[in-house]
């Protein structure tokens, strides 16, 4: 996989694991939800704006398409039962802000950006798999599935699959292995996340 391509997924792989849910998958409407949020995204990203309002565009479209909380659930997993109260409070606040931080940040740097849909397909009775190729100025166009579930009667994106490789797995590995090689502590996550945060706040000036 090429560094560029590497970096824009790597800065994705917290994005999208599977979360809670009740109602049944509408492909039809996940569908319909892919393009709207994809063409939102790439207008943004191409938009004349500066990077750091770009950054904040994406941010605000990102909070609205992703299931943050049921994101932040699964990466934490079975550490959850560790965590204290006041922990899981901040695991959480910690979580969006490095979420939404990394990712607006690699999204709002981009511009030339095109996407396309391709095909759509019921995976289980509870999700449906948008297929996406993306395209940038000087890069090999490539594929990214988007999994996506009726979270609280709207649909959101919760997995993402990128070369056949879920990323949701990914980011619940590498905080499961903070935790292990600190004693199980969650705090040891915590104090990364921070020092993750303030990396970000520092290279975007704020």
């Amino acid at each position: 996989m090429p560094p560029s391509r590497r970096s824009l997924l790597a800065a994705g792989a917290a994005l999208f694991p599977l979360a809670a849910r009740a109602q049944p998958a509408d492909t039809a409407r996940a569908t319909a939800f892919i393009q709207s949020t994809g063409q939102e995204l790439v207008a943004v990203i191409n938009g004349a704006g500066g990077v750091a309002q770009r950054r904040q565009q994406v941010a605000a479209l990102l909070r609205r398409a992703v299931d943050v909380d049921g994101v932040g659930r699964f990466v934490l997993g079975r550490w959850t039962r560790q965590a204290t109260p006041q922990e899981l409070a901040e695991y959480t606040r910690l979580f969006e802000e490095t979420l939404i931080r990394n990712l607006s940040a690699r999204f709002g740097e981009y511009q030339g950006v095109r996407f396309s849909l391709g095909r759509s397909q019921q995976r289980t009775e509870d999700d449906v798999l948008v297929n996406t190729i993306i395209e940038r100025p000087g890069t090999a166009p490539f594929a990214l599935d988007w999994r996506v579930a009726e979270v609280g009667g709207q649909p959101r994106i919760v997995d993402v699959i990128a070369e056949g490789t879920s990323l949701r797995l990914t980011q619940r590995s590498e905080y499961s292995s903070v935790i292990s090689r600190n004693g199980g502590r969650v705090s040891s996550l915590l104090d990364a996340m921070r020092n993750q945060v303030a990396q970000l706040a520092a290279r975007e000036g704020r």
